[in-house]
């Protein structure tokens, strides 16, 4: 079953308010990892605002597509989330 941009929308929505870590490729051989709360979602970004203990900045979003094309992922309490 193909996976949609509506279905993965869904699936966050169900996780508002849940911890969860982002692994982003920030280039390459890099990756990016960073710690959250998933705040809000919205027709196209999910929001997740950050630890500050470990990042500068208060919150970051990614769209939806950036999961669909797999160059972020998402775990909730050390899960991966197949959306």
């Amino acid at each position: 079953m193909p996976t949609t941009l509506a279905n993965i929308k869904n699936g966050l929505d169900e996780h508002i308010g849940d911890k969860l870590m982002v692994v982003a490729q920030a280039g390459r051989k890099k990756v990016t990892k960073r710690k959250g709360t998933l705040k809000e979602t919205f027709p196209a970004v999910f929001v997740v605002d950050l630890d500050q203990d470990e990042n500068a900045f208060e919150r970051v979003s990614y769209s939806y597509a950036d999961l669909l094309t797999k160059s972020i992922e998402i775990e909730f309490d050390d899960e991966p989330v197949a959306l």
